[in-house]
Formats: structure tokens, sequence, C-alpha cells
């Protein structure tokens, strides 16, 4: 098992797929980008992957930004592979991003969580996030 970040240059038909399949299990609803369009060079994302025996079975994201506020962070789509899961590679992703977010200098992370997803939300918590008391909205367009 290896934990890495995943760049650009790497990106091919069959990471492409499996990136695809692997979010399909998050939420196959949703319209995904390309990973050709996610990890274009003006796009600030860090993708973290977990790959064993050159198949993905895990992934998280992080966004960065500045805005006056600060330099931030948000992390999406954290996602393990149901037959992968209660084995820690959640919390190496985890762990992963977060020491790339040390080395980028950013001052505060941010994510969003289901309130139905108890075992990502005792994760974000032992990793030191604390729940923010404040409102969510979104607006999609179509």
């Amino acid at each position: 098992m290896k934990i890495e970040i995943l760049r650009h240059d790497v990106i091919n038909n069959d990471i492409q797929q499996q990136v695809k399949d692997l979010f399909n299990e998050l939420n196959s609803n949703i319209k995904q980008l390309s990973l050709t369009e996610t990890l274009k060079n003006n796009n600030n994302i860090v993708l973290a992957v977990c790959k064993e025996d050159n198949t993905l079975i895990a992934m998280a994201a992080m966004v960065t930004y500045k805005v006056i506020s600060g330099h931030k962070g948000m992390i999406e789509d954290v996602i393990v592979s149901g037959n992968q899961r209660g084995k820690g590679l959640g919390r190496k992703l985890m762990e992963k991003l977060l020491d790339e977010a040390k080395n980028m200098e950013l001052n505060e992370i941010i994510l969003f969580s289901g309130h139905h997803r108890t075992a990502a939300i005792s994760l974000y918590k032992s990793l030191g996030f604390q729940l923010k008391d404040s409102g969510l909205y979104r607006l999609i367009f179509d």
C-alpha cells in the first residue's frame, strides 16, 4: 500500500477510470470533472491517493485558497473503497493532507461532513477538527 500525492503529469485513462469508480462509491449522482480538468496547473488542489498494486483504493482532496482572512484549505471527497474501510486509510490520507497543509503554511483547514457519517466525524475530531457553529448555504447552478 502506498500513499502519495497524485500529480497531473501521471494521469492516464486507467487512473481516470479508477477515480471515477471510486467517486461513484461516494455519490454516483454527482457529475464528475475529469482529473485533467481538476488538476490543471491553475487549480490549487492537492489530491492524496492510496494505491495497492496500482489499484486506487482511497483518495482525499484539499483545495487551497487565499482570502483576506488568511491562507486556507478545504478538504473534500474523502473516499475509501467499501472493501477497504476500517484499515486506517482515511486517517493516513488525512494525515498526508495535513502534512501538505503545514508545508504550505496554511492558517486554517475546513471540511464539511454529513451528520450521518459518524465514522468520518470521529476521524476528523481525533485529528483535532472541531465543529464550527455556523450555517452552510449552497446554490447549485445547472
